[in-house]
């Protein structure tokens, strides 16, 4: 899973446009020779708990936008956006506070927007 995951969290901050130092912190801050050592050789990772949690939650936002905006760009656009449910700050925002419950809470709007409504 660490390296299906790898590759497909490359794509996803491609996608959002995410800096070096903002793909790093929502892995956990791991060092930056660790994390290019992931990048360059994904089957080799071995990532520990925290991390594999932090990639799981980015995969679910990213399909999550994918189905609640089926406009790519758009639901691209979205993480960068104000946002009325982080007091005005863009879901990026909250997801670069640091903690693992900070991309929870993102997650967790957006599941609860695929299952019937904005929470």
């Amino acid at each position: 899973m660490a390296a299906a995951g790898l590759r497909a969290y490359a794509r996803i901050a491609e996608h959002w446009a995410l800096s070096i130092d903002e793909q790093r912190r929502l892995l956990g801050e791991p060092p930056r020779s660790t994390f290019f050592a992931w990048r360059k050789q994904p089957d080799k990772a071995k990532l520990p708990r925290d991390t594999l949690e932090r990639l799981s939650n980015v995969l679910g936002i990213y399909k999550s936008l994918q189905i609640l905006l089926p406009d790519a760009a758009a639901a691209d656009a979205w993480v960068r956006k104000p946002n009325a449910a982080f007091a005005g700050a863009s879901a990026l925002a909250q997801m670069l506070a640091g903690n693992v419950s900070d991309l929870s809470r993102v997650r967790y709007l957006l599941d609860s927007a695929r299952s019937g409504g904005w929470a």
